[in-house]
């Protein structure tokens, strides 16, 4: 395998790894009570998902 000939500094690396960044998650509103859920998630505020009721929420 090819290994560099000389080191790279700090900044050489940090200025390309600069682009590597966490996106938010998606958010969606709740069809059943209307607060914001991450979509595909089971609702924390009423515990409905797909018009279903799957847990109760804590009180």
């Amino acid at each position: 395998m090819p290994n560099p000939k000389k080191r790279h500094s700090k900044t050489r690396g940090r200025k390309r790894r600069t682009h590597y960044k966490a996106t938010a998650p998606s958010t969606m509103k709740c069809p059943n009570c209307g607060e914001s859920k991450a979509m595909h998630r089971v609702c924390s505020h009423c515990g409905f998902y797909d018009g279903k009721s799957i847990v109760l929420p804590r009180k």
